[in-house]
């Protein structure tokens, strides 16, 4: 698992919309990477929505918010179009950039395990040193936490 101080691991991905989205690209920006399980689920859509309500105040502090899952682009585009999402959605089907963030991991569920991406947010200050973590995230208020911690770098 990815700790505060280290340098975040760079990523090109394919994103939403076409096209890609590069971490290091958006230096000297802040950069909120939130992994999450899957599109269009209870947890993972309420995170997303959250994300997306205070899309304004995040570009207002000079960060941007990616969301990270194993799903394809093209699960994405429709999870926007569904839920009329403006934050981008990038797709790490190969599983890189969540291996190397350290949120892939064995997870259990009624007796089986498997894996999974862990609910995981990383903050990213504009030198790409990670600033802050927050592991097993739980979705009620944390958009509001993520953006206090990104107001206050």
């Amino acid at each position: 698992m990815i700790s505060a101080g280290a340098i975040a691991p760079d990523f090109t991905l394919p994103r939403d919309g076409g096209g890609t989205v590069t971490l290091s690209a958006l230096r000297p920006g802040k950069v909120v990477l939130y992994f999450y399980p899957k599109d269009d689920t209870p947890g993972c859509t309420l995170e997303a929505q959250d994300f997306n309500a205070r899309l304004a105040d995040f570009t207002a502090a000079g960060t941007t918010v990616i969301g990270v899952s194993k799903d394809s682009v093209k699960s994405h585009d429709k999870f926007c179009k569904k839920h009329g999402l403006g934050i981008v959605l990038a797709s790490d089907e190969t599983g890189h950039a969540s291996e190397d963030y350290g949120v892939w991991l064995e997870k259990s569920m009624y007796g089986k395990t498997y894996m999974g991406i862990e609910r995981t947010t990383v903050l990213i200050d504009g030198s790409g040193k990670v600033a802050r973590v927050w592991n097993k995230v739980s979705v009620k208020g944390h958009a509001d936490d993520v953006l206090a911690a990104a107001r206050a770098l």
